[in-house]
């Protein structure tokens, strides 16, 4: 806080920001980031774990992962919430059937979440946007504000678990919730079986390593299909990429989600794959994935 400042006020800065009636007014931009560091810090406090899931590539569905990884958890009976941070095509409010809906904000400038099936908790830039065919034709300081105002201007309030989507690379977005979240849990790499995807995702693991993430595990979606009648397995995108990364990069290797049209449908319908199809093989690696998720939480807490 400056001098003039304090003059102003008539006292004397303590640097105590947090506890400091007039912190919103203070002019002295150190101060102000110091502000928004510490209000960051109290509302993660009250969520338990933060995950985050990542690609360095496109289309292997990492958003399908999401709204089905947060299902899961849910359906367990845990408090979760979802932040899609892919500001240019967010696709979670629809995967989750709540299209259509909007942000309300509260008395106190916040904003509170759209609530979902079993009281999953859901921000997105989708619940801004006048229709589909909108653009958001932003510079990265615009989307970095943004997701620092979905993790600390939400009212997110007490979870279990808050996943957070992030689109596709290593730039923006996940580098703002990698800086912005110190005690992240860790992250989620999901890849398809393809080299290139191969290639591609491995820049994911490296991006985590450097900026001090742990590694939860790799996922292999899209992992070959089962033929409903005869049973032979087809793999269409090749084999084997996600173990491969994992083993190259020496990081856990969660599993691998089988194609199933299914899950495509559901998506389109907003329903929840795995709630739909409890007994279905991907909805079986599904819940094989969440135990060992829960497993290395387990494993960092004890």
């Amino acid at each position: 806080m400056t001098s003039t400042d304090k003059q102003k006020q008539g006292k004397e800065c303590t640097d105590e920001c947090n506890s400091c009636s007039t912190a919103d007014q203070c002019s002295d931009p150190k101060e102000k980031q110091n502000v928004k560091e510490q209000k960051i810090k109290l509302q993660l406090k009250k969520i338990k774990h933060k995950i985050a899931i990542i690609s360095g590539k496109g289309g292997v569905g990492k958003s399908t992962v999401t709204a089905n990884l947060a299902m899961a958890f849910a359906m367990q009976g845990s408090k979760v919430g979802v932040l899609d941070a892919d500001i240019h095509g967010p696709c979670i409010p629809k995967m989750m059937g709540l299209k259509g809906q909007t942000l309300l904000g509260t008395p106190d400038g916040r904003f509170i979440p759209v609530m979902g099936r079993l009281g999953i908790k859901v921000a997105s830039m989708d619940f801004l946007l006048k229709n589909d065919e909108t653009p958001v034709i932003w510079r990265g300081p615009l989307k970095m504000r943004l997701i620092q105002q979905f993790l600390f201007d939400v009212a997110w309030d007490e979870l279990d678990y808050l996943f957070i989507d992030l689109p596709p690379g290593t730039g923006d977005e996940p580098l703002t919730v990698a800086q912005s979240i110190p005690d992240m849990d860790g992250v989620v790499i999901v890849t398809m079986p393809s080299e290139l995807s191969e290639a591609i995702v491995k820049k994911s693991v490296v991006f985590a390593k450097q900026v001090g993430i742990p590694v939860i595990g790799i996922i292999e979606n899209m992992s070959g299909f089962v033929c409903p009648e005869c049973g032979a397995k087809i793999d269409v995108f090749k084999a084997g990429g996600g173990k491969r990364i994992a083993d190259d990069m020496v990081v856990p290797y969660l599993g691998s989600i089988p194609l199933d049209p299914k899950i495509c449908n559901d998506s389109d319908g907003g329903l929840s794959f795995i709630a739909e199809n409890k007994t279905s093989p991907a909805s079986n690696i599904f819940n094989v994935i969440v135990k060992k998720i829960d497993q290395f939480l387990e494993n960092v807490n004890s």
